[in-house]
């Protein structure tokens, strides 16, 4: 077996006196003890990572960077006033420095020109973060584990690597790559699938059906699936169907990496802590602790966008934008070398959104694609964004005229900030006057953790913010609700205004007690905008209930709904049936195989025969527990 770090020694001078060599995941880290080396490389390792394919990073030795001290001080003092320095965190042991700041692009300078003079004074590598422009607190937790916790990650990291570099240059004989549908394969929920090769055990979501007890959980007892065996995970956006089962992994032993974005990271670590609370408030034990969920954000390894990294020594990832939530991605894998490719879209948008991108389209190669069938079905045909718009405005405009409350059930994640942004826009615009809009539950946290990722907007929105210095999330017409008494002033205060709040199905949460003091006037509004689930109290008010009974028999509690009650189902994350369908039309490659999953049973057929007549496409819908053959 060929050692790449050894292969990568013996064509490095002497002078360049490297005194460590590391993995970091698929990145490879050397440290110099030549101070002019580290400043000037003189284009070697670039040569190096030429040959090789591989990122190489060159780093001081930490015996030769500058004091703490005296190194922040410089920092402070070469940093602009204007980039709203935060605070300043050393990682001692990988001679790495973060600093946080309000503005990335004032901290780096011109070309990078303010990270090159930090480099050259203190020896520190530096890393910029940026600042939410509305405090995070889950943020500042994760950031936190993970110092805490750096000198496990360091070997966590490097283990990793060793992992992905077994056998380097070894010749490695493919024979087959087949995947296992252990969820969402005919159903919405429990996402999971397992890839397999002769070398590696990939998992691809691992999710829970929150609208069905009997199947909630996906299915892990397969004969195939052994944690002990399981190389990495890949979690493609933060929606509990997806995530809310990777902390159980850990809890069971796992060790290995998560594979995200920065944003599914920082989402998914607060929806698992809300799978407690939630667990907690009914009764239940919860199935995993946050101690689990810490372990899952110190194994988390964070990717941008169309970046590719090595995950197992035949298996190389790249997550590319699926326009369905902030950081959401869908995962192209590139098997052996060049022996199948295959792209899993997981839940896609193909549209532009008011808040992100449509989904990409263009990939270097592709034999297969698994695609999401949600809204697959023929008879699938949802009013599109612009009238869904439309629909929104004129409610909340006419509810405004007669000096009428709005309230409207969220579900976080979103489809609720791309709400926002629609009710900024159109009071900034004059078209309706200015009015709170209050924000209670967890909504709030999570529009905070946007405010720390504008990158991953649309191009509308980061040049709004970027180049004319106008982030909609920070407009003053956001309230945040914090407690009981706050839920009261609201309430009682004269005057129109909209209330966001959970649950999105109200089953539970402060949008029941808004619904109780609001519903029996007719003056008010409450606006549906996500799915109501079957004997939800949501889907009984959609549906028209006008005596609701929300005690129990000892105990009668019965709401008079006079409210006018309107649903909007424009603004999913999910593609129409007609997208999904032009999706498809236009990858770039074109693959040979399509496999539906994630849709009702109806849809996912429909759907795979509609792609077979109309692109000749091999197509599969495979049932639970079916194992596909890829190659």
């Amino acid at each position: 077996m060929v050692n790449i770090l050894d292969e990568i020694m013996k064509q490095l001078p002497s002078k360049a006196n490297i005194s460590g060599s590391f993995f970091e995941g698929a990145n490879i880290v050397l440290y110099t003890k030549n101070k002019e080396f580290f400043l000037e490389p003189n284009g070697l390792i670039r040569e190096i990572v030429d040959k090789i394919k591989k990122r190489i990073e060159l780093r001081c030795d930490p015996s030769l960077v500058l004091g703490l001290e005296d190194a922040e001080k410089i920092i402070k003092e070469l940093l602009p006033k204007d980039c709203g320095l935060a605070q300043v965190i050393f990682d001692v042991q990988r001679s790495v420095v973060t600093i946080e700041v309000e503005k990335p692009g004032v901290a780096i300078g011109k070309g990078g020109e303010l990270l090159r003079e930090i480099r050259k004074q203190t020896l520190w590598v530096p890393l910029i973060k940026r600042t939410p422009a509305i405090r995070s607190i889950i943020i500042e937790n994760i950031r936190k584990v993970l110092y805490e916790n750096n000198d496990y990650r360091k070997k966590f990291l490097n283990k990793v690597g060793k992992r992905v570099y077994e056998g380097y240059t070894k010749e490695r004989k493919h024979e087959w790559v087949r995947v296992s549908f252990l969820g969402a394969a005919r159903e919405v929920g429990r996402s999971c699938l397992l890839l397999q090769t002769q070398e590696s055990r990939i998992l691809m979501d691992c999710g829970i059906n929150v609208a069905n007890e009997n199947d909630q959980f996906p299915l892990i007892e397969a004969p195939e699936f052994s944690i002990s065996d399981l190389d990495a995970v890949i979690a493609t956006h933060a929606h509990v169907d997806h995530m809310a089962m990777i902390p159980l992994l850990y809890k069971y032993g796992f060790t290995g990496p998560t594979y995200c974005t920065e944003p599914t990271r920082d989402i998914m670590a607060l929806l698992c802590l809300d799978v407690i609370a939630i667990a907690q408030k009914e009764g239940k034990k919860p199935m995993y602790s946050s101690s689990d969920i810490k372990e899952m954000v110190k194994h988390t390894i964070c990717l941008d966008f169309e970046e590719v990294t090595d995950i197992t020594p035949d298996v190389r990832l790249t997550l590319y934008n699926s326009g369905h939530a902030l950081g959401s991605a869908m995962a192209h894998l590139h098997i052996g070398e060049g022996l199948h490719n295959l792209l899993y879209t997981s839940d896609m948008n193909y549209e532009t959104s008011n808040l992100l991108n449509p989904a990409s389209t263009k990939f270097p190669r592709l034999e297969t694609c698994i695609i999401e069938s949600t809204y697959g079905g023929k008879d699938d045909k949802q009013i599109s964004r612009q009238e869904s718009e439309d629909q929104l405005i004129k409610v909340i405009q006419e509810t405004v005229a007669r000096h009428g409350k709005i309230i409207m059930p969220i579900l976080g994640v979103g489809r609720s900030q791309e709400v926002m942004l629609i009710i900024e826009r159109i009071i900034r615009e004059g078209k309706l006057e200015k009015i709170p809009i209050y924000i209670q539950g967890m909504c709030w946290d999570i529009t905070a953790i946007h405010t720390a990722y504008p990158d991953f907007f649309n191009t509308k929105i980061k040049k709004q913010i970027f180049h004319e210095n106008k982030n909609p999330f920070l407009s003053d017409v956001f309230k945040m609700v914090g407690s009981q008494k706050e839920m009261e002033q609201v309430v009682n205060e004269e005057g129109p205004c909209v209330i966001m709040a959970t649950s999105g199905m109200m089953q539970g949460g402060p949008i029941v007690d808004y619904f109780k003091k609001l519903a029996d006037n007719k003056n008010n509004s409450i606006i549906f905008t996500c799915y109501q689930g079957e004997g939800s109290l949501g889907r009984r008010i959609e549906h028209g209930e006008k005596e609701i009974n929300l005690g129990n028999n000892e105990k009668p509690e019965v709401i008079s709904v006079k409210m006018e009650v309107h649903s909007i189902k424009g603004f999913s994350g999910h593609s129409s049936r007609d997208q999904l369908m032009n999706f498809v039309h236009r990858l770039e490659p074109r693959p040979k195989k399509i496999i539906v999953q994630h849709g009702e049973n109806s849809k996912c057929l429909d759907l795979a025969s509609s792609l077979h007549k109309t692109y000749n496409l091999e197509t599969n819908a495979p049932k639970n527990l079916e194992v596909i053959r890829l190659r």
